[in-house]
């Protein structure tokens, strides 16, 4: 049984969630108590010395990090719809991988922590990134549903959750028509499920 440890308003726990569910399988969730300081708790750390989740195991293997996991996931469950071996294909889903923990993590995540975490940061500054990524993204799905490939793919999974949840950062999506479209088509996908905000 593959388990998940995972807290419920986390954008990069859900992802993982999202793609157990697309891909149709099951799991077992173990909520971790953020607040209360679990995810660096002796026995998570042994997971991950990072003190971070999400965190998957499947049988003896452990895996951390939310790409990480996604690319685990749709290599040993998923078929090459959701990450193509061949190497320019993988190349441009690693590029978007790439852009949901750089640009969206600094971007749209780190605003949304400041109103939903209390988090310490600076506001304006992590606004002004997210409408950056925001303006390129939405150019980018002018000429296409889909961020690569012409179809989903684990970098769609990727950027999404914290793309969707904008606006819990103070950043509306009403400039960005495209981006909302792009948001819609993956409600639309077999297998979603949404999470607080989505």
């Amino acid at each position: 049984m593959i388990k998940l440890f995972n807290h419920e308003l986390s954008g990069n726990s859900y992802k993982v969630r999202l793609m157990l569910s697309l891909l149709g399988l099951e799991y077992e969730v173990v909520d971790i108590d953020l607040k209360a300081g679990e995810a660096k708790s002796p026995w998570l750390l042994k997971m991950n010395p990072l003190g971070q989740i999400p965190i998957l195991m499947d049988g003896d293997l452990v895996i951390s990090d939310s790409h990480a996991i996604l690319v685990y996931l749709a290599r040993r469950y998923g078929n090459e719809d959701w990450l193509p071996v061949e190497a320019v294909s993988m190349s441009k889903v690693i590029e978007w991988l790439s852009i949901s923990a750089n640009e969206i993590q600094n971007g749209p995540c780190t605003a949304r922590l400041y109103f939903v975490f209390n988090a310490k940061i600076d506001l304006d500054l992590a606004q002004q990134r997210a409408h950056a990524v925001l303006k390129v993204i939405d150019k980018h799905l002018q000429q296409q549903d889909w961020l690569v490939l012409n179809r989903p793919t684990i970098a769609d999974i990727a950027c999404y959750p914290y793309i969707g949840l904008a606006p819990e950062g103070g950043i509306s999506l009403e400039a960005y028509p495209n981006v909302v479209a792009w948001i819609n088509r993956i409600k639309g996908l077999t297998g979603y499920i949404g999470m607080p905000g989505l």
